[in-house]
């Protein structure tokens, strides 16, 4: 948040998280939301079986599950902090109220609403038009800021990339010795070297 906002961030409240430690759960109450201070939150889903699907990963910077609280009495996902994690938490009922007081407020809340829509939009678009090979080359190119060669140093590991790209583990790694295969890319452990950025680029529709 920058100075301009510092009349919503003093409505929140300081909480910690450890490594490994739930915000909260499917299905829990949805009784306020979050804004990331430090370190860093993975939202998830999980199916029937047990197979986790991640949605976001959340940094300093980030809101999260501040458009649930307005339509829904609990949350859909499970957040979890993938290291130590300082957030604030706002109370659903004192934003309401704040909202209705303070015209400001509303507008900062509404304008966030309305860029998390756009963002959701686009990631729809992506996981359901292109292919996990084509989410992946996003993916490097995105973290990629060469034009010839660069290294993309891989912040998670590949199981937790594959839930990132919406996809699992074995279809990463098929993707990925394709790709080498193909000479786009040498992959050296958790490092992923992209051996031309253009071609990756034209490899994409």
């Amino acid at each position: 948040m920058n100075d301009f906002d510092q009349a919503v961030k003093s409505l929140g409240s300081p909480k910690k998280y450890h490594k490994g430690e739930v915000l909260f759960s499917a299905q829990g109450k949805a009784d306020g939301f979050y804004y990331v201070e430090s370190g860093e939150i993975r939202v998830y889903k999980m199916d029937e079986n047990g197979r986790e699907v991640e949605v976001v990963r959340l940094e300093p910077g980030d809101f999260l599950g501040e458009a649930i609280v307005f339509v829904s009495p609990v949350f859909p996902f499970f957040a979890q902090a993938v290291k130590d994690s300082k957030v604030l938490f706002f109370d659903k009922t004192t934003i309401l109220r704040e909202m209705e007081r303070e015209p400001s407020v509303a507008k900062f809340f509404v304008t966030l609403l309305a860029q998390k829509c756009v963002v959701l939009s686009r990631k729809i678009e992506s996981l359901g038009l292109q292919t996990v090979r084509q989410r992946l080359i996003q993916y490097l190119l995105s973290n990629c800021s060469g034009d010839k060669e660069c290294i993309v140093e891989l912040r998670v590991k590949k199981v937790e990339l594959a839930k990132i790209l919406g996809t699992i583990s074995e279809t990463l790694s098929r993707n990925l010795k394709q790709m080498q295969e193909e000479g786009l890319i040498k992959v050296e452990g958790n490092r992923i070297r992209v051996v031309d950025c253009c071609r990756m680029r034209s490899a994409l529709p």
